[in-house]
């Protein structure tokens, strides 16, 4: 997800280890495994975790008929809400794609489906699924009520102004919420752009940032917005007012090298500084290993 910021004088937008009570668990016959480490070996599907408390099913390693596929899976879920686990991705692909009904039976949902696989997922707690929406190269955009000729129907990032002694990530995750209703956290500062004698001849910088989604449902502020709704990346870049002008074109492209991991944006880091012994944000670059090389979109 994309969104804009502005600021200046003006600022405008754009597996798994069980739990400590389980490693005590009494063993009155030493040759016998606790009853969770049996599960694990016997039952519970090959997993990693992930960075937000939940598992990624290994697809290399699924049974291969579906009775071992079915007794596996109950199995795997009853473990990982035993331990505290959120969400589960089930990447199933085409030659397992009989596994599909068994999966859905248990609960989960589609995802997302490429040419060689399908994404289930599956959201453990009672209460309401964390899990992002599907982040193949859609963006959240919105048609505003108020906009100049040059933009009538077309479908924009959510923009706005920040507040004053508001963060730039702060300001565009507001925006984006009280425009669209989407829940998003920051992830970085993609591009910035510093223009002069904009409005009221004061200087403007308008900073794009990606954004997470955290939340699905839209609901559009209907004082601003006319509409909003996710639309495929290739679309959005194809409308006219991006492809007639060359700032938007940059933008998109710097976007799209992002996505494919070819670019690495700004950070935000709270730093302090000795001067004024005020914690201040600073923006900068830091390369992931998983960012060295690009990968095609």
């Amino acid at each position: 997800m994309l969104s804009g910021v502005r600021s200046a004088a003006r600022k405008k937008l754009f597996r798994t280890e069980p739990p400590a009570d389980l490693l005590n668990w009494p063993e009155p016959d030493s040759t016998r495994l606790p009853w969770w480490t049996a599960l694990q070996h016997n039952f519970v599907l090959e997993s990693t975790d992930d960075e937000y408390g939940g598992v990624v099913v290994d697809a290399d390693t699924l049974p291969a008929d579906k009775d071992a596929f079915a007794t596996s899976l109950a199995a795997s879920l009853s473990y990982w809400k035993s331990v505290g686990k959120k969400g589960v991705w089930l990447k199933l692909p085409v030659d397992r794609a009989e596994f599909v009904p068994l999966a859905v039976k248990e609960g989960f949902k589609y995802h997302h489906a490429e040419e060689a696989y399908l994404m289930l997922t599956y959201w453990i707690p009672d209460e309401p699924c964390m899990l992002p929406a599907n982040a193949s190269h859609q963006v959240l955009v919105v048609q505003e009520k108020y906009c100049g000729s040059c933009l009538d129907g077309a479908w924009k990032l959510p923009t706005g102004f920040i507040l004053a002694s508001e963060e730039i990530y702060t300001g565009a995750i507001r925006e984006v919420k009280e425009e669209t209703g989407v829940d998003t956290e920051f992830v970085d500062v993609v591009a910035f752009r510093h223009a002069h004698k904009v409005a009221f001849q004061k200087s403007d910088l308008f900073f794009i940032c990606m954004l997470r989604p955290v939340s699905n449902e839209i609901k559009i502020d209907e004082t601003e917005i006319q509409a909003a709704k996710w639309m495929p990346l290739e679309e959005f870049v194809k409308q006219p007012f991006i492809q007639e002008d060359h700032m938007f074109q940059k933008i998109m492209d710097i976007c799209i090298q992002r996505l494919r991991k070819c670019y690495c944006g700004l950070t935000a880091h709270n730093v302090v500084s000795k001067f004024d012994g005020r914690t201040s944000t600073l923006y900068y670059n830091v390369a992931e290993p998983e960012d060295v090389n690009c990968s095609a979109a």
